[in-house]
């Protein structure tokens, strides 16, 4: 999978208020390019919809650039280290590969979700109120 002409986005995040860094993804837009293009889109908020759960404010909500929700497109890139981005559907999910589309892979600021991971907990809630305050696409 070649990196050139890959899609690149980010997340600039907060804790509890506070700036923590900067996130940057490669999207696999050449396996998988309606997986990828949502998400670019949700980051770039292009489609009029996009960088927050505006849904219902937990993490469970969300739309997509094609609607409520779009079919899995593929399952061929699988979940292959830390940093790997994986798209959630609304069926069972009791493995992720062949559950969840795989699209993309964080290639800067793995420091950032180092720091991160220290608020997880088992329950899945953090202990601090983690914040995406930007994201968008970066243009090379």
């Amino acid at each position: 999978m070649a990196a050139k002409n890959l899609p690149k986005v980010f997340f600039d995040v907060a804790v509890n208020g506070q700036p923590s860094g900067r996130m940057t993804f490669k999207l696999f837009s050449d396996v998988v390019p309606k997986t990828a293009e949502n998400f670019r889109a949700l980051c770039t908020g292009e489609k009029g919809i996009g960088k927050s759960d505006f849904t219902l404010g937990d993490g469970r909500g969300g739309e997509s650039i094609y609607g409520h929700k779009f079919n899995d497109e593929n399952f061929t890139l699988k979940h292959q280290g830390k940093g790997t981005l994986s798209m959630a559907n609304a069926g069972p999910t009791p493995w992720l590969d062949g559950a969840h589309t795989v699209f993309g892979k964080i290639t800067e600021g793995t420091e950032v979700l180092d720091l991160l991971e220290q608020y997880g907990t088992q329950s899945g809630r953090p202990t601090a109120k983690i914040e995406i305050i930007d994201s968008g696409e970066l243009k090379e």
